[in-house]
């Protein structure tokens, strides 16, 4: 199972939010270039980076291109060697070149996917199921939207075996009331996720603790490949190379 860590972008800052509330904002950098290389020296194979002004709609532009799509760049340019998970505001097939073009190695669709189907599957044709990652995001089982500002009537399972039809095979699943909390990741929405529609699911939102990681482990016969791990990183609540150890098991 593969540890990301997550660097959430906002106005080219490294942030993180607490359940995705833009006014519960708390600035862990300037460079997130330099945080980047932070985590691959402590052994991190690959990074979640988010772009969260675009999720939330409010793009600011750095010479015509967003400056998070620069500072994406920039991790790249820095670390051209680990792979990249990159979402938040990508709404087009030529958004998602872009991301690709500027070094992402997959590229996640959350609110286009809820709202476009006909996108993923496009998308799923033209650069292929293992650069194209749904975001399936959920709060009391309902899937959210829009940086998480707008709830759906759809299920997150009924979303998930949508995509899975669609061609999709990796979702990255997140239980929004859990993220940024530090209350403990929901291994077992994941794991019905992954069961109930036979996608490979990154977990999200909510790990504290190394007994996280180590039950999201055990689970991984259901689907779950990996976890994402933000806030507890941040505040010293986890460290990277334990939660590594324990992602790899005995």
């Amino acid at each position: 199972m593969i540890v990301f860590p997550a660097i959430d972008l906002r106005h080219g800052r490294c942030v993180r939010l607490r359940q995705g509330q833009p006014q519960d904002e708390t600035v862990y950098g300037d460079d997130p270039a330099a945080l980047a290389r932070r985590w691959v020296a402590e052994g991190a194979e690959a990074l979640h980076v988010v772009n969260l002004d675009g999720a939330l709609g409010d793009s600011q532009a750095t010479s015509g291109r967003s400056i998070n799509l620069e500072r994406l760049a920039e991790i790249h340019a820095a670390l051209p060697a680990t792979p990249i998970q990159f979402g938040g505001g990508v709404r087009s097939l030529e958004d998602v070149e872009i991301v690709l073009a500027l070094g992402a190695a997959r590229v996640i669709l959350g609110t286009a996917a809820v709202e476009n189907p006909g996108l993923v599957a496009e998308a799923v044709a033209r650069f292929g199921a293992q650069q194209i990652v749904v975001g399936i995001d959920a709060r009391a089982g309902r899937v959210v939207t829009h940086g998480w500002q707008a709830t759906s009537d759809r299920s997150a399972v009924e979303v998930g075996q949508d995509m899975r039809r669609l061609g999709v095979v990796r979702t990255v699943y997140t239980d929004t009331a859990r993220d940024g909390m530090l209350s403990g990741v929901n291994v077992e929405a994941t794991a019905e996720l992954a069961r109930a529609t036979g996608l490979r699911a990154i977990a999200s939102g909510g790990v504290a603790s190394l007994e996280d990681v180590a039950r999201l482990k055990a689970a991984a016969g259901a689907g779950i490949e990996g976890v994402i791990i933000g806030q507890a990183l941040y505040t010293g609540a986890v460290s990277l190379p334990e939660a590594i150890q324990a992602a790899r098991g005995p």
